[in-house]
């Protein structure tokens, strides 16, 4: 591993190497895809150190309402979480929450759950939602419903026009969606490999939602009835929300 001049691994000059590799025509097209992912976690890590730095102990504010992986969906009221602008904060939750325990009322999240990797983040996840929430505090979470698809296969071409329609009419990928399998495999896979988009890792429905809200120590997990002046229209449609209760 690439050492700066104390000795010590550098992420910053690992990074170099693998843009340097990467600009090679003969890297192979398997190594240039691990090599690309490796790249994109570089970048990531750069923002979480900066900010792991600037709170070494984790925000010294409270806030009581706090929106995590947002994007671009950013709520009023709310504190933002994202490993990417825009945020109020950035930060990688899945080295954990930088919130002090028992001390927000409602925490939001859709979207962003299947961006996880299945057991240690999303378990981890939920088990931090669990000690940062004030007693009697929610957390409200949707994600693509695996359900939704899985319960249509195999589907009549018009279904599989609509879903292309509904989630993949601006995406690059739609010349790749020839069977209604493809676009299971995308619920799952979701943009493997794209600059752009962050791929799925692990499909949930609402008994895995519940499953795992439960474990982590929550009283109730309820259907969430969706609320579009929190949460993004655009999500509705096959989706599924979970409201869990310290």
């Amino acid at each position: 591993m690439p050492r700066d001049i104390c000795g010590i691994p550098s992420i910053d000059l690992l990074g170099e190497h693998i843009t340097a590799a990467l600009a090679e025509p003969t890297t192979t097209h398997g190594l240039a895809r691990t090599l690309r992912a490796a790249a994109k976690e570089i970048e990531l890590s750069r923002y979480h150190r900066a900010s792991q730095r600037a709170y070494p102990n984790g925000l010294e504010e409270r806030p009581t309402k706090v929106q995590i992986g947002g994007g671009s969906h950013q709520l009023d009221g709310f504190f933002n979480i994202d490993l990417v602008p825009p945020a109020d904060l950035l930060w990688d939750v899945r080295e954990g929450l930088p919130l002090q325990g028992n001390t927000v009322e409602l925490l939001f999240n859709e979207h962003f759950l299947e961006h996880i990797d299945y057991p240690r983040s999303a378990k981890g996840f939920a088990h931090e939602a669990h000690r940062v929430l004030a007693p009697g505090g929610q957390v409200v979470t949707g994600v693509p419903d695996a359900a939704f698809v899985l319960d249509r296969y195999p589907a009549a071409p018009d279904q599989t026009t609509e879903m292309v329609e509904r989630w993949y009419a601006k995406r690059s990928c739609q010349g790749d969606i020839n069977t209604f399998l493809d676009l299971v495999n995308y619920v799952f896979r979701d943009q493997d490999d794209d600059p752009k988009y962050t791929p799925h890792l692990w499909a949930y429905d609402f008994e895995k939602l519940v499953q795992l809200f439960s474990e982590a120590g929550f009283t109730t997990v309820e259907p969430w009835p969706f609320d579009a002046t929190l949460a993004n229209p655009k999500r509705e449609w096959a989706s599924v929300y979970v409201i869990a209760t310290k």
